[in-house]
């Protein structure tokens, strides 16, 4: 290629040559990353040893969904972005040599190696400055499936907070954005829908998260059509707390939005409470299941308590964690309360690593509400709070 390259006329030579290089490019990079299978296995090592500050092999893994956030491309976030674990220290290297000694491999599982690498994994070679190296034998059989569970609500009440946690566990892989499949894109197909499921092994859940679907009235049947076994999984919050945080959210977004009080009731006089308004018509939440009952039993739902996953995240995880049929991985070594937003944060095992906290949009502050206003809306909610109660065999002392 180079020779013929340069057999050609002056003016088109540097043509030649860009063309050639970028043609060793592709092929250069076809076998390093093209070769890598995106997939969902537990065992991901990223590697960055170009740094000319780093003293000793900077070896580190990343955890896969981290890659999937990236598209898989972000290979430069710094080692103290918690992202990362660090590798071991020595100085028996040269800066930018890679041994297998020095490799620190998390295994997704609260364990982890040190001085060696879980079998079926390849260590990079020394040659690479940057990428990574999964598997084959690992993901030869990693497919895309429909949905084992489905987080269908609610908004507002801890469904993010929920999937981020149980992201933690080996046997289970989540999509990324909400699919809205049975809401808003069910005219793309069941194989749309399955093409937006993460690669998934055997013996791992596939698992989505969209909480318009609770309160959407022919999601319902649509989800039955799809799987009659799928289980279902509901965080629910106290519907007044869920309705302020539901109206601080849009207020962010639309300045200038009415007073909490002027949405919420219809007259002030008399109280009238304004319930055709999405913020207090989500917290009916009686209404809503009952259009799911209709297709699926209550075995098949699991109800999260919003509030105990803030205060208690090991506790309601464990019961998510036994309704799914998983072994109980994700315990309180997992989580570290953030004082100052009030949130629960995910940490490593060890406490290696800092702390990954949700967006700052979680634990934002509520719009101070008049009392009055407060009271009416706990009025309003009390029969259909006992009737949820009574429907799904749980009394979650939201106050009265």
């Amino acid at each position: 290629m180079l020779k013929y390259c340069l057999r050609c006329r002056p003016r088109v030579i540097l043509a030649g040559i860009m063309l050639c290089v970028l043609l060793m490019l592709s092929v250069y990079n076809l076998a390093v990353i093209g070769s890598v299978p995106l997939t969902g296995n537990d065992y991901v090592i990223a590697v960055r040893n170009s740094l000319s500050t780093v003293h000793a092999p900077e070896n580190v893994i990343r955890h896969n969904r981290m890659l999937q956030d990236a598209n898989y491309k972000d290979f430069s976030v710094s080692p103290d972005s918690g992202h990362f674990a660090g590798g071991q220290v020595d100085n028996k290297h040269q800066p930018g040599e890679l041994r297998d000694s020095n490799i620190y491999v998390d295994d997704d599982d609260g364990g982890g190696a040190v001085g060696g690498v879980p079998p079926g994994v390849t260590p990079l070679s020394s040659s690479f400055k940057e990428g990574y190296r999964t598997s084959s034998t690992l993901v030869s059989n990693a497919t895309r499936k429909l949905p084992d569970a489905i987080i269908i609500g609610v908004k507002k009440g801890g469904t993010r907070a929920l999937l981020e946690f149980l992201r933690i566990h080996p046997r289970v892989r989540a999509t990324g954005p909400e699919p809205h499949f049975f809401d808003r894109n069910y005219h793309e197909g069941l194989a749309w829908y399955r093409e937006q499921m993460p690669l998934t092994t055997p013996g791992q859940l596939t698992v989505e998260k969209t909480p318009s679907y609770f309160v959407t009235r022919d999601v319902p049947k649509k989800v039955y059509n799809m799987s009659r076994n799928v289980k279902l999984i509901v965080v629910v919050r106290d519907p007044v707390v869920r309705a302020i945080s539901d109206y601080t959210q849009a207020a962010s977004k639309r300045p200038g939005m009415k007073p909490f009080e002027q949405m919420a009731l219809l007259d002030n006089r008399t109280g009238l409470v304004n319930s055709s308004w999405g913020a207090v018509r989500i917290g009916v939440y009686p209404k809503h299941l009952d259009r799911w009952l209709k297709h699926f039993p209550l075995r098949q739902f699991h109800f999260v308590s919003g509030e105990r996953l803030i205060v208690d995240p090991a506790g309601e995880m464990a019961k998510v964690q036994d309704f799914l049929g998983l072994e109980r991985v994700i315990t309180d070594k997992h989580f570290y309360l953030n004082q100052t937003r009030g949130f629960p944060c995910l940490k490593k095992p060890g406490g290696s690593g800092k702390p990954h906290c949700l967006g700052k949009t979680k634990g934002r502050q509520h719009p101070s509400v008049d009392p009055h206003v407060l009271q009416r809306l706990r009025d309003f909610y009390k029969p259909f709070n006992l009737k949820f109660y009574q429907m799904v065999g749980q009394n979650f002392r939201w106050p009265t």
